[in-house]
Formats: C-alpha cells, structure tokens, sequence
C-alpha cells in the first residue's frame, strides 16, 4: 500500500463532472479547510510547503517514564515486512529500511516470535550492518507455560545475536501472569532492560488497563490511529498516569486509512500541521498525543521508510489540534 494516494488530475483545475466521488470529495475539502482554522488558532502553522523533514534536524524523543531514557518518537515493526528468506534480492530493501532508521536518529525495531523468520532477519541485517548499538530492539514471548516461556525467550536471544534485549514484552497477553514472574527476574539478572505486554485489539483494552492497574511494568503496547481513537478514552491516560511507556501499532489501521484518502491530494491543513503526505499526517496525528512514546509502522519499502521516518523529524502538532485533525477526518 502507498503511503499517499495518488495525486488527482482534476484537483484545482475546475473540473467537475457531478459525480458522487467529486461532491463527496468537495464536502470533505470544504470541512477540512474549517478544521484548518482550528489548526492555525492551535498554534501549530509551520507555514504552506516548508519539508517534514528539516536537513539535519534530529528525531523527537520522549522519556520512558520509568527509567527517563530518551526514545525516538518513530521506530518500525516487523510484522509481515520481514518475513523473507534468506536471499539477498529479499533483504536488500530491508537492510536499507534498517539503514534509513539509524540515519534519521530512530532505533527502535519491534519484533515477535510470530512473525516467521523476521527475529533471525532482525539479527542477521544488524550484523551486517554492525548496528547492534544503534538499535533498540523489542521482541516478545508468544506461547503458554513457563518453560516453553523460556526456550522461546532463548531463542530470541540467540536470533538476535545481541544480549540484552532491550524490550521483552508479553504478546497479546499470552499467559502473562506466568510470563511476567520469568520476565521480572531476567530484568533483574540484565538480561532485559525494560519489560511489558501488548495486544492489537480494542475488546483487549479491559485487560490491558488491569494489567496496567496491577503489575509494575515498563511498557504497553496497542493500537491506535486516527480512525481507531478508542485508546484515549482510557489506555494512554492510564498509561501516562502509572507511568507506563506506550509503543503504538496499527498506527495506519491496518492500511484503511490509506484506501480512503486514494486520489484525495493532502490538503493545506494538513501542511499546517507539519506533515508533507497522509503518512506524515497519520504519524503525527498520533504523536501529537503526550502520552504517546513511540509509534511502530511497518514497511520493506526503502521509499515509505524514508516518508514514516520524516513524521518525527519536526515539531510535533499541539495536543489540542488533534480534535481538528478528527474533525477534518470525519468529514471525509
């Protein structure tokens, strides 16, 4: 899926030919060129056409509230991107995307033991492009009992070739009280540096908020994007209340956002809101929250690596433009 639809040749030329697509798309232009107003009266302007990513402008971090490390805001997951076999027409692309990251100031690189071959593929393109330092890696255990909980936790270890692991997080709540009394004391031995769970699903925040409530952890990790906004209701202020890191995934809805913006051009608001494509204004719709550490798209693409990568390298949308950046979308 491209990162931005593909730009209409009828956009601002006069044409119109009546048809449902254009009038639906005139609605949307007419509400979003409102909402702007409210991203102007925000504070948030950074002037039509000024470049996302500013030459030599360093990433944005945030703190991981329990150790105050600094994260950069925007990493990349691996779900499906790296599931490749081993020649180099496969990794090519995604040694490059591993390079793209390091060169914008990123470093995190979030895995899981579900994702096929994609742990071994993380190892392998770090050591090749001997950035193991760079990175910081997250990866997860995915299976029930404990000692099945601790091979796979092995495994991972020696897929990465790197030790410690920086983030081990407890994948869509698999047996997690069993996990969590393996993973406190693998923090405790330096094997880990940072412990949490994570899921994907909206039915799963319930449980992720008890876990929240109730155990002392480091991170959470769930979805949100600008047309999946359950988690503001509850998750991230939860979150930044217990002090807990937050990693975004899902940050494009699964691709759908993308599928309704095909051959709509980014409008003016959206500029002002400091993004140069709809990535860029999906990235940073999500960033503009604070209680957001780090968001995780997914891409092999060198091209969409670069663009994802642009959305954390300028000044972040005020939280108080969200509303309407929402306002635009629902007007769509």
């Amino acid at each position: 899926m491209r990162n931005e639809g593909p730009r209409d040749p009828n956009f601002g030329t006069g044409r119109q030919d009546g048809s449902a697509h254009d009038r639906a798309r005139r609605r949307f232009l007419k509400g979003a060129g409102a909402a702007a107003l409210g991203l102007t009266a925000a504070g948030i302007g950074l002037g039509p056409g000024r470049p996302a990513a500013a030459a030599g402008r360093p990433m944005l971090t945030r703190s991981i509230p329990s150790s105050g490390e600094a994260l950069p805001v925007i990493g990349f997951g691996t779900w499906q991107t790296f599931d490749v076999g081993a020649s180099e027409a496969e990794r090519a692309p995604l040694r490059e995307v591993l390079r793209l990251l390091f060169e914008a100031g990123g470093k995190v690189i979030d895995s899981s033991p579900m994702y096929g071959p994609a742990e071994g593929v993380v190892g392998d393109l770090l050591t090749d492009l001997k950035a193991h330092d760079k990175a910081f890696y997250a990866t997860k255990v995915w299976t029930e009992g404990e000692a099945r909980g601790i091979a796979s936790m092995e495994r991972s270890f020696s897929l990465y070739r790197s030790s410690p692991i920086d983030l081990m997080q407890i994948h869509n709540l698999v047996d997690w009280r069993t996990h969590l009394k393996t993973l406190r004391a693998w923090k405790e031995q330096g094997r880990f540096r940072y412990i949490g769970i994570t899921h994907y699903t909206i039915p799963a925040y319930d449980d992720l908020a008890a876990v929240i409530r109730s155990e002392k952890i480091d991170f959470v990790q769930f979805n949100y994007s600008l047309d999946v906004r359950e988690a503001e209701r509850m998750l991230l202020p939860l979150a930044a209340e217990r002090g807990v890191a937050t990693v975004i995934n899902r940050p494009f809805g699964g691709g759908g956002l993308f599928g309704r913006v095909r051959g709509v051009p980014l409008p003016a608001w959206a500029k002002e809101a400091g993004a140069e494509s709809w990535a860029q204004l999906f990235l940073r719709y999500i960033l503009a929250n604070p209680a957001v550490t780090c968001v995780i798209p997914g891409t092999g693409k060198p091209g969409h690596a670069r663009d994802n990568l642009a959305a954390g390298l300028s000044p972040l949308p005020a939280p108080e433009a969200q509303s309407a950046l929402a306002r635009a979308w629902e007007r769509m």
